[in-house]
């Protein structure tokens, strides 16, 4: 056994017994090929391309100017967790107070402190499929299993009220969803939510986990609808959202959950003793994001629909790729099982591992392998780019799949 093979061993189980996450793999392996001095297009990872907005980082830089150097409030600024709480009145018919709201350090954090404050070892979490990379780890964190529920290409990629009922068992504790969806930018509708929420209200011990973090890059006529804002499970859903994707702030590392006060006071007694208060500035940046003028918001979500658009009319131009219309987000996900099998003469393409890191090997395009995602018949490519590079990248997805016999 190598030395580092016999450090590993070392590491706590609940660390080795962690997937990596694809996308930052992925992501990875293409700074790789680009160091090597290859045109690399990187379709892999979740980012906006566009810049934070003006109004925004003028804030930040009041906030240092002010003084705002010192170490915040576990739960966040009241200035924050109010601008917050009115956001939500205002946008998704919520009625929260700030002491039901938690600042993290990012959505994802919000998600993972939820489930550490929920769930028991053994606790079953039913997780909407496709769902985000991370999910199913966070609960493997917490000693508790995931349960996936498919959402299938037919139905847009979306969970039946049928199936959420044939899933929950004596040990569900937490149904997971997000909506618009990472990977696949489906969107649930008003109608579908609620046909979901009538049969969690059967089941009174169930919560439910609203990942809402693009819920401004939506191309629906109707909009978003937030489970939150049903009355008869307004106490059972942890609604978590924050600034990275409709403010264009991902490394400013805001999130929150809006929740009942007994779930808001465990994550804050976690995070207190895990990561404390979270960046101040970037708070500060943030009031002044869900205070402030929503136009910018709109400009970029016009973009990425039209992306959208050219993205999905490219795509399917390439033989056996099927793809559906994403509602919402900035990600395409079609179904490349057409070529599982297929070869270049060199390479035998088994799954959508193989695939992704052929793509990326032989057209220098990066994106993300399915699997990871709990749809392992596709890839997702981001559409946050510019059209010259997603036109780009596709022609090339193109010409290489024609190799493949």
């Amino acid at each position: 056994m190598s030395a580092v093979a016999e450090q590993t061993q070392l590491l706590a189980d609940r660390i080795n017994a962690l997937e990596e996450s694809s996308t930052l793999a992925m992501t990875k392996k293409a700074r790789e090929l680009a160091a090597e001095g290859h045109k690399v297009i990187s379709l892999s990872v979740g980012e906006p391309d566009f810049k934070t907005p003006a109004h925004i980082c003028e804030a930040a830089k009041k906030a240092i100017d002010d003084g705002f150097h010192g170490y915040s409030p576990v739960a966040g600024y009241p200035d924050l967790r109010k601008a917050i709480a009115d956001k939500l009145k205002r946008d998704n018919n919520i009625d929260w107070k700030p002491e039901n709201i938690v600042v993290s350090t990012g959505a994802k954090h919000s998600l993972a402190n939820v489930i550490q404050v929920l769930v028991n070892p053994g606790d079953e979490v039913l997780i909407f499929a496709p769902y985000w990379v991370s999910y199913s780890e966070m609960v493997k964190l917490a000693e508790g299993k995931s349960v996936i529920v498919d959402g299938t290409f037919e139905n847009d990629f979306k969970v039946t009220p049928e199936q959420l009922e044939a899933a929950i068992t004596p040990r569900t504790k937490i149904v997971m969803y997000a909506s618009p969806n990472n990977p696949t930018g489906s969107v649930y509708s008003e109608a579908e939510l609620r046909a979901l929420a009538a049969v969690i209200e059967k089941h009174e011990n169930i919560y439910v986990l609203a990942d809402e973090i693009y819920e401004y890059i939506n191309f629906t006529d109707e909009g978003h609808f937030s489970m939150g804002s049903i009355p008869a499970l307004k106490d059972r859903v942890i609604t978590v959202n924050g600034v990275a994707k409709g403010f264009a702030m991902t490394g400013w590392r805001i999130g929150f959950i809006g929740a009942a006060k007994w779930i808001a006071e465990g994550v804050e007694k976690l995070q207190g003793q895990v990561t404390s208060g979270t960046n101040s500035i970037a708070q500060k940046a943030a009031v002044a994001a869900f205070n402030g003028t929503l136009e910018p918001t709109r400009e970029m979500a016009e973009a990425y629909a039209r992306r959208r658009d050219l993205v999905v009319g490219l795509l399917k131009e390439i033989p056996g790729f099927k793809v559906n219309v994403p509602q919402g987000a900035f990600y395409a996900f079609p179904d490349v099982s057409y070529y599982f099998g297929k070869s270049d003469g060199k390479n035998l393409i088994k799954d959508s591992d193989d695939f992704s890191l052929w793509l990326l090997n032989n057209s220098y395009v990066s994106t993300v392998a399915g699997s990871g995602f709990g749809a392992p018949n596709c890839i997702r490519i981001s559409t946050a780019a510019s059209d010259e590079a997603l036109t780009e990248a596709v022609q090339r997805i193109k010409e290489a799949v024609a190799t493949l016999k």
